[in-house]
């Protein structure tokens, strides 16, 4: 359960208001990309028998199409039916997430009448993983003991921008030709390109997370392309991205918060408090004593936080989490949270890459503010609510405060010549809040948002709630959405929360499989 390193960030509001990028008319006019030839091979796995791979070549800057290439690695999972309602490109998010797994997973997960009908579609996207080039500004970056996150001091603060400058110089020395193409709306004319090399003349789409803003931009730049498009857990483009990222931070407050008062209802096996904010105390304490002494030398405070950041993301994982925290406070024992941090937070092979075309991304796709001293008093004023990972985030964007590359702007993905869109959204996501999903449900007319009620996960089909797969495959084999009279045109209630480990034992958990995939941070 190796975390990758994919997450959601933002920008300065006066400049989003400022700078929306608008498609010019007509955008999608004209017979789109030149089809390149696709050449599949069978790549299957285990997991994954029928799997076939491929490699499509696409411009660098489609602006100017004839000069350099790269390339996109793409898997499939081909239709099994007589009939195929053609090509369904899946994306997990990120950005920075390879989506190449993620096919498989989507054909396997479907009901098998629905998967049935489509091929299924996955790839990484420009910079990331097996395309190339594949991007990895500063090896190691993430390699343990990193400063803390909290700037207590100047020296604190200093020492994590320093890291931050050096990152995005570092970036813009090794890649200054590539990075002003790195970012969503060269990505969404790739999606364009892949859609004319499978020669279908519409796309079908199933994004999570940052994916529902590619799919939403998409759209917005090739409407008469899109046939059925599936948005779960969706941003909220009218904060790309510096007040998406403090709106986050909130958030994963919030998450952290639940997560602690389920410890304390669970305090017959973890002893650390029936009270909410006693539990929650001995967390922070926690947290100090590892800025002072890491855990077998590699857990220090900013990789704690890194550590029970995925259980904002999912809280199938808080029962391991829980057990980590109880033995470090109860028993003095730093060992289960040091595999705690193998499991979910130590950087493997791809997380360098991931984090490299995150922050591209980011940092491209709109203004973030330039002058620390902003950086300062919002995150500060930010942490005051929300002391669980607002500075974490923020020293984890903070490149983009000195990037090398001039930033575009957001894209304004409101849209009213597109077929019925499906959105979900739970009510408590902290990664992508709530309050993106019924933005885009009105930006987007005649879209249908599907709400799971109580819900706190992040990317909630596929992981276990009957309901809401329901809608999806409802969706994906007809057309057809549910539609309501209140803000949601459905709603789901959510799964139970789970147990402590003790009383489930080896139980599979709801959801793992799909959030091993989507990683954390994104």
């Amino acid at each position: 359960m190796n975390r990758r390193a994919l997450a959601l960030c933002g920008i300065g509001v006066a400049a989003l208001a400022a700078s929306a990028v608008v498609p010019p008319a007509g955008a999608a006019s004209g017979p789109g990309p030149r089809a390149a030839a696709v050449t599949w091979k069978k790549c299957g796995t285990k997991d994954y028998p029928t799997q076939q791979c491929a490699t499509l070549r696409v411009p660098l800057d489609h602006a100017h199409p004839g000069k350099r290439q790269i390339s996109l690695a793409l898997t499939r999972i081909p239709h099994t039916a007589k009939t195929s309602q053609g090509p369904l490109l899946v994306n997990p998010g990120g950005p920075g997430g390879s989506g190449l797994t993620l096919a498989g997973f989507v054909a396997q997960s479907l009901p098998k009448k629905v998967a049935a009908q489509y091929d299924v579609v996955g790839f990484d996207p420009r910079g990331v993983g097996k395309s190339r080039p594949a991007l990895d500004c500063v090896p190691g970056y993430f390699k343990p003991v990193r400063p803390q996150s909290l700037p207590r001091t100047a020296a604190v603060e200093q020492a994590n921008l320093r890291r931050a400058t050096s990152f995005a110089q570092a970036c813009g020395k090794k890649y200054a030709a590539v990075l002003p193409f790195i970012d969503t709306v060269s990505t969404v004319r790739d999606m364009d390109a892949i859609r004319a090399a499978l020669g279908a003349k519409q796309l079908n789409y199933f994004g999570y997370s940052y994916g529902t803003y590619l799919g939403a931009v998409y759209a917005k730049y090739f409407p008469e392309r899109v046939r059925r498009f599936v948005l779960d857990s969706v941003v909220d483009p009218e904060g790309v991205w510096y007040p998406d990222n403090l709106a986050q931070d909130e958030a994963f407050n919030a998450r952290h918060t639940a997560f602690l008062a389920w410890v304390a209802r669970h305090d017959a096996t973890y002893k650390l408090g029936k009270d909410p904010a006693k539990v929650g105390a001995a967390w922070s304490a926690m947290r100090a004593a590892l800025a002072k002494k890491p855990a077998g030398k590699k857990v220090g405070a900013a990789e704690l936080e890194d550590t029970f950041l995925p259980g904002g993301y999912f809280n199938g994982y808080w029962p391991y989490l829980a057990d980590a925290f109880a033995a470090y406070v109860k028993a003095k024992d730093p060992d289960p949270l040091v595999e705690a941090y193998d499991n979910f937070a130590a950087p493997d092979a791809t997380t360098d890459n991931n984090y490299s075309v995150y922050s591209a991304v980011q940092c491209r796709d709109a203004p973030w503010p330039r002058d620390w001293n902003q950086w300062r008093e919002d995150n500060g004023r930010t942490h005051e609510k929300a002391p669980f990972s607002t500075w974490n985030n923020a020293w984890y964007n903070a490149p983009c405060a000195f990037w090398p590359v001039r930033p575009l702007g957001p894209v304004d993905v409101s849209n009213d010549s597109v077929p019925p869109v499906l959105l979900f959204q739970a009510t408590r996501d902290g990664a992508t809040p709530y309050q993106g999903g019924v933005t885009v449900h009105r930006m987007l007319r005649g879209s249908s948002l599907v709400v799971e009620d109580g819900g706190g996960n992040h990317g909630v089909t596929l992981s276990g709630n009957a309901c809401l797969d329901k809608h999806l495959a409802t969706y994906l084999a007809s057309g057809t959405v549910p539609r309501g009279d209140g803000e949601a045109d459905a709603v789901c209630k959510k799964l139970p929360d789970p147990k402590p480990l003790k009383a489930r034992a080896a139980v599979p958990v709801h959801g793992a499989a799909l959030h091993r995939l989507l990683g954390s941070r994104g």
